[in-house]
């Protein structure tokens, strides 16, 4: 019986095929446009989340509140809150960085990029496996690097000077001259991938002129943990708040630095992917409720059309409940229709945004991901419109009177 209703609506619908097509177009652009864009919001959410599971749940990062930061620009973090954390039950490893921003010359070209100073001792490796650098090109930096660099991958390229760095370059930063010797392979973000990186003591003495700190080669504004195997990295930062607290005498809520564990990262980022996410998705709704009016009007159309039809159906023993049946699952056919062309040119628009960041734009960030229960959810969804829109119609024409049906011309 019900294979009958999905047969009598598959042939009313390709027996109006024009009208079907102008019915779907609402569905077809919302559920292409909630595909299209969800998928890459997916596709952002999954690279930040591989990046950060690259860098592994055993990590702690500690920086300047970023309120506090904002305000006063001066790095409220030292050589001395390293050994403060480094005595913290759980603590593995501790290493620091500096990250500034920093005036490049090369090749009469200016440019002004993020100038990272890393470590070059035993907790350089922590330090590398937090940001992700992996070299492709070159080598990592030493002991003894003090005017030597790596770079980003975005400057290996000609698109950030007109001319690409390459390993044995000499480039000018803050006014003093390094030698290239390594190039990191592309992570995807933007900031590490045009960043440069040097020695942290030699970053210290080119940019002590513009801290406030008159000790200069104790300035910090990032704090790296490794958390020792076994140990719960929640509970350990919450140690380390503790202990930070209490060494700078500063009470609970009114710290002028923040711990952060890398899940807390992810769901901070999550978090603001997925608002993205609910705004995508309603502003897409607005075409879904254009298209459900459409087919609502058609179906009221089809109603008035076919009240002869409806009259026989009546006529020969066909109850109400086949009548409202029959016309829902023809509305939720057209929204299922509209559904399935929305999801093929949804896939289609954000492999070709993929496409265009990966091959023009030269970024990892714009990936489309499909999950399964984006595709079912969608065709779903539209099919659930459909149904809903041509609920009115359906029991208007369920309600009819067989006799003025038969006679209704």
């Amino acid at each position: 019986m019900l294979k009958d209703y999905f047969k009598l609506a598959i042939e009313n619908i390709t027996q109006r095929k024009l009208r079907s097509w102008l019915t779907v177009i609402g569905i077809v652009i919302g559920i292409a446009a909630v595909v299209a864009l969800i998928s890459l919001g997916q596709g952002v959410k999954k690279v930040i989340t591989d990046e950060f599971a690259k860098m592994g749940t055993d990590k702690i990062i500690i920086q300047p509140s970023t309120d506090f930061y904002a305000s006063s620009g001066i790095p409220t973090l030292s050589e001395h809150d390293i050994e403060v954390i480094r005595r913290v039950k759980g603590v593995e490893e501790v290493g620091g960085v500096l990250m500034k921003s920093g005036r490049v010359d090369f090749k009469k070209n200016v440019y002004f990029t993020i100038v990272l100073g890393i470590p070059t001792d035993e907790t350089q490796k922590l330090i590398e496996e937090t940001y992700t650098l992996a070299y492709v090109n070159g080598r990592s930096l030493k002991a003894g690097d003090n005017y030597k660099a790596t770079i980003g991958y975005d400057l290996s390229k000609e698109k950030t000077f007109n001319k690409p760095i390459t390993v044995g370059d000499r480039i000018t930063l803050e006014g003093k001259e390094f030698e290239i010797v390594g190039q990191t392979k592309q992570t995807g973000d933007p900031g590490m991938d045009s960043a440069i990186i040097i020695p942290i003591e030699t970053a210290q003495e080119l940019f002590h002129a513009n801290t406030a700190n008159t000790a200069g080669t104790h300035e910090e504004n990032g704090i790296i943990v490794r958390t020792a195997l076994g140990e719960d990295p929640v509970i350990v930062a919450d140690n380390i708040k503790r202990a930070m607290r209490r060494d700078r005498n500063q009470k609970e809520g009114s710290e002028d630095f923040q711990v952060q564990t890398t899940a807390e990262l992810v769901e901070s980022f999550n978090v603001i992917l997925n608002a993205l996410s609910a705004i995508i998705i309603g502003i897409a709704a607005i075409s879904l409720f254009v298209g459900g009016v459409g087919i609502m009007n058609t179906m009221y159309t089809a109603v008035l059309q076919r009240t002869n039809e409806i009259g026989v159906m009546k006529a020969i023993g066909a109850r109400n409940s086949h009548i409202l049946k029959l016309f829902l699952i023809e509305s939720g056919m057209l929204g299922l229709i509209g559904g399935a062309i929305g999801v093929l040119i949804g896939v289609l628009l954000s492999k070709i945004i993929e496409f265009i960041g990966k091959n023009f734009l030269d970024t990892l960030l714009l990936r489309a991901y499909f999950p399964w229960y984006l595709i079912l959810g969608a065709l779903a969804f539209a099919f659930i419109v459909g149904t809903l829109s041509g609920l009115l119609p359906a029991r208007q024409a369920a309600n009819m009177n067989p006799v003025d049906s038969l006679r209704y011309e």
